[in-house]
C-alpha cells in the first residue's frame, strides 16, 4: 500500500496550480443523467473519486470520452470529459458501488426525474459520521415521489411519470440534498421552491450547469432557490470551479512552513472566511491576476479560534488542516466542529507528532508547541490525512503518512505540487 514520506523543515516557494473542485465535479457529472445530449465538463480533476463515479455512471449506461493532455509537471492535468447518457440502461445503483462512494446515492434525483423510477442502495455509515439521507428522501416525497425501503434499497417512482413542483424547507442545511432536489426539480412539472438551501459555491456551479442545459433556476447561492421545471434538458459545456478546499489546504501549508507561494487559478471569493482566518494567524494573503499569493511573516503563527458552519462560514473540510496549523501556534486555540459528529480522528495522529490537543465534546483545544517531531502516522479520512501532511512539512525529521488512498480521493498529485515548491516529499509504493 502506498505511503508518503516527508522530511520537514523547508519553506515553500513557487507556484501551485489549483485543480478543479472534486465537490463540484461530482454533482456536475451526475447531472449528465438528466439529458440524452452530451454534457461536456472542463477542468475535471484526476482523482480516485472522479474515476469511481465514471464507473458508477457507466453502470447506468453513460458513455464518456476524455479530451485534453498532460501539458507538463507544473501545469498538471486539464481534462475535458464528455458525458453522454443517451440510453439509460439501468436505473439501479447497487450496494457494491454506492458503498464505495456516498455521492453516488445522488443519482436517485436525476434517474427519478428523467426515467420515473430508481432503485438505489442506501449508502450506510461513514468514517466521519452517519451522514443520513433522510432529507433527500423527504424532499423527493414532497416532489411527489413514492418511496419504499426494502432490503437496504430505496425504491422510488413517480405517480404519473413525472415529479411535481412543490415547496420544501430543509430542516437543516444539506449540500447533498440541495444538489439532488435542484436536479430533480429541473424536470418536475411546475415550480419548486427550496428554502434553507445550501449556499456553497458548488451549488452555484451546478445551477450554472443546469441553466446552461436549459433549466430555469433563480437564487442559487442564496438560501432560497426557485426552479421552474422544464420538459427536457439539453447538452451544455461547463467549467468546474477551482477547488476551494485544495486552495485553503495549500494556503495553510504555506502559513505552517513559511515561504511565498502563488496558488494559480484560485478564487478568493470561494473561501473568503478561511482566508480571513489565515490573515489573523499572521499570513499575508494577496489576490493577484494569477490567483492568490500566500506569505507568512516572521512573527510566527498566532492562535485563532474557529467554528465550522455552512458556507460562507469556515468550512468543515478545512477544519483538520487548520488544526494542523494551530499545533505550532504561539498560544491556545479552540476549534469547534458543528457539521460532523466524528471528525476529530486526526487528533490522536497529530499527537504522535508532538501536538498538544484535548477534546471537550465537539471542541478541540489546541495548545501550540514550539516544534513537532516526525513519526509514522495513519490517515483516517480525506481531510484528516492532509492535516498530517501539513504538520509533517513543519516537523523535525521524517514523517510517514500511511493509507494515502484517502489523499488520492481529493488531492490531485499532492506530492508533486508540494515538491515543486521545495518540500521534501515523495510517494513510496508497496
Amino acid at each position: 500500500m502506498d505511503r508518503i514520506r516527508i522530511v520537514g523543515g523547508n519553506e515553500l516557494a513557487g507556484t501551485i496550480p489549483i485543480s478543479g473542485a472534486k465537490n463540484a465535479a461530482l454533482p456536475l457529472m451526475i447531472a449528465s443523467l438528466l439529458t440524452d445530449d452530451t454534457l461536456t465538463l472542463e477542468n475535471v480533476p484526476h482523482l480516485a473519486d472522479v474515476e469511481q463515479l465514471i464507473r458508477i455512471l457507466g453502470n447506468h449506461g453513460v458513455d464518456y470520452s476524455v479530451n485534453g493532455r498532460r501539458e507538463s509537471q507544473q501545469k498538471g492535468y486539464s481534462r475535458t470529459i464528455n458525458f453522454s447518457a443517451r440510453n439509460i440502461v439501468d436505473t439501479t445503483a447497487p450496494y457494491e458501488l454506492v458503498s464505495k462512494m456516498r455521492a453516488s446515492f445522488w443519482v436517485i434525483g436525476p434517474l427519478l426525474a428523467r426515467m420515473g423510477e430508481a432503485k438505489v442502495s442506501l449508502p450506510g455509515g461513514c468514517a466521519i459520521g452517519t451522514r443520513p439521507v433522510d432529507l433527500f428522501l423527504e424532499g423527493l416525497q414532497v416532489l411527489g415521489a413514492e418511496l419504499d425501503v426494502d432490503n437496504g434499497y430505496v425504491l422510488a417512482k413517480t405517480r404519473n411519470g413525472r415529479l411535481v413542483g412543490n415547496r420544501y424547507v430543509f430542516p437543516k442545511v444539506s449540500v447533498g440534498a440541495t444538489h439532488v432536489l435542484m436536479m430533480a426539480a429541473s424536470l418536475a412539472k411546475g415550480e419548486t421552491v427550496l428554502e434553507n438551501a445550501a449556499r456553497e459555491p458548488e451549488i452555484v456551479n451546478l445551477a450554472e450547469c443546469l441553466i446552461a442545459m436549459g433549466a430555469k433556476i433563480h437564487g442559487a447561492g442564496t438560501s432560497t432557490i426557485t426552479i421552474q421545471g422544464v420538459e427536457a434538458l439539453s447538452g451544455a459545456r461547463v467549467r468546474v470551479i477551482p477547488d476551494r478546499i485544495e486552495t485553503g489546504t495549500y494556503a495553510m501549508a504555506v502559513a505552517m512552513t513559511g515561504g511565498d507561494v502563488v496558488l494559480e487559478g484560485a478564487r478568493p471569493d470561494l473561501l473568503q472566511t478561511a482566508l480571513d482566518v489565515l490573515v489573523e494567524t499572521g499570513a499575508e494573503i494577496t489576490p493577484t491576476n494569477e490567483g492568490i499569493r500566500v506569505k507568512r511573516n516572521g512573527a510566527g503563527i498566532a492562535p485563532v479560534d474557529v467554528t465550522t458552519a455552512p458556507f460562507p462560514a469556515f468550512p468543515t473540510d478545512l477544519q483538520a488542516q487548520f488544526m494542523g496549523l494551530m499545533t505550532m501556534a504561539k498560544g491556545k486555540s479552540r476549534i469547534t466542529e458543528t457539521i460532523f459528529e466524528n471528525r476529530f480522528m486526526h487528533v490522536q495522529e497529530l499527537a504522535r507528532l508532538g501536538a498538544h490537543i484535548t477534546l471537550s465534546g465537539q471542541t478541540a483545544i489546541v495548545d501550540g508547541v514550539a516544534k513537532l517531531k516526525g513519526a509514522p502516522v495513519m490517515a483516517t479520512d480525506l481531510r484528516a490525512s492532509v492535516s498530517l501532511v501539513i504538520a509533517g512539512l513543519a516537523a523535525e525529521g521524517e514523517t510517514t503518512v500511511n493509507r494515502v488512498y484517502h489523499l488520492d480521493r481529493g488531492f490531485e498529485r499532492l506530492e508533486e505540487k508540494l515538491s515543486g515548491c521545495g518540500a521534501v516529499i515523495e510517494r513510496i509504493s508497496g
